[in-house]
């Protein structure tokens, strides 16, 4: 990672161009940024699981409502659900 040489550097620079009293006050505000971006983080991944399963849901209903109405069903590739399958009506020349 970082030599301690590399570290020492960075700090005396900080100190130099904050002062030794902020740099306090800087580290807190940027440990509260984080926790904040996390929880931000963890909140979406929520909320994007729970529209996967209500997709998901909504999927499989559609499937046995199609199952129960007699349309065919074709298995989807990537996720095993069908998908209700339609034929047109041929064409009139």
């Amino acid at each position: 990672m970082f030599s301690p040489m590399e570290i020492a550097a960075v700090v005396g620079v900080a100190i130099l161009l904050f002062g030794a009293d902020k740099l306090p006050k800087l580290a807190k505000s940027a440990g509260q940024a984080k926790k904040e971006f996390m929880i931000g983080q963890a909140e979406a991944d929520v909320a994007a699981e729970r529209a996967r399963d209500e997709a998901r849901k909504t999927a499989e209903a559609n499937v046995t409502t199609a199952t129960a109405a007699g349309t065919p069903v074709t298995p989807e590739p990537v996720s095993g659900t069908g998908i209700p399958t339609t034929t047109a009506p041929p064409h009139a020349s």
